[in-house]
């Protein structure tokens, strides 16, 4: 089953083993567009469209500027391949960080969560409805932060014990209102991408000072 929005595809396949999965990731390889899933036997391929890609980017460049002016190391990871063997679980977000963790992974090259941590942040970028809950996937994953955006809204997300609460605060960033994120990008249509950015940093600068 394959669904459509202005901003990317979904399709959908039943019945599939956690080893077809992990199959279908080595054979599809790692020069594509497509992000895949994979949680109780379903696979959920995202194929992202021009809108999509450039909220995902905008946001990245608005995180990369709230790490610089917190002075917080960050590795970037990009749709990081998370790969859980032992739940039989993946996903593939859209944008991924270590921040808190960067130093345990700083010189790696390849990222296994069975001896690694994962990302303190993940984002992820759905204008279309997921078919799989990807709440109750990150958070058996143990990503700390989760952030969502569905082209409107900004949601942040803490894991506490093992379950996701929305807060209203990134606990990274704190005090600056992250979720004000999406009025930055909605300006970047209007003066340009660098010239939000240049404001979004101004604003960051007023807000922790």
């Amino acid at each position: 089953m394959t669904t459509a929005s202005p901003a990317q595809t979904r399709t959908l396949l039943k019945n599939i083993s956690w080893q077809t999965f992990k199959a279908m990731l080595t054979d599809m390889g790692n020069e594509r567009n497509s992000r895949l899933a994979y949680d109780n036997g379903i696979v959920e391929i995202i194929t992202p469209l021009m809108s999509h890609e450039n909220s995902n980017r905008l946001i990245e460049g608005l995180i990369l500027v709230l790490c610089e002016e917190f002075n917080l190391e960050v590795k970037t990871t990009g749709s990081l391949t998370l790969i859980r063997d032992d739940l039989e679980k993946g996903a593939e977000p859209d944008s991924s960080y270590y921040i808190q963790n960067e130093f345990l992974v700083r010189e790696k090259e390849n990222i296994d969560l069975n001896q690694d941590p994962p990302p303190d942040l993940v984002l992820e970028v759905d204008y279309s409805k997921p078919k799989i809950d990807k709440l109750s996937l990150y958070a058996a994953m143990g990503i700390p932060e989760f952030w969502r955006y569905n082209g409107t809204k900004l949601r942040i997300y803490l894991l506490t014990g093992n379950q996701y609460t929305e807060v209203e605060q990134s606990p990274t960033f704190a005090p600056v209102m992250v979720r004000d994120i999406p009025r930055f990008l909605q300006e970047s249509q209007k003066i340009g991408q660098l010239a939000a950015k240049k404001a979004f940093r101004a604003w960051v600068k007023q807000q922790i000072s």
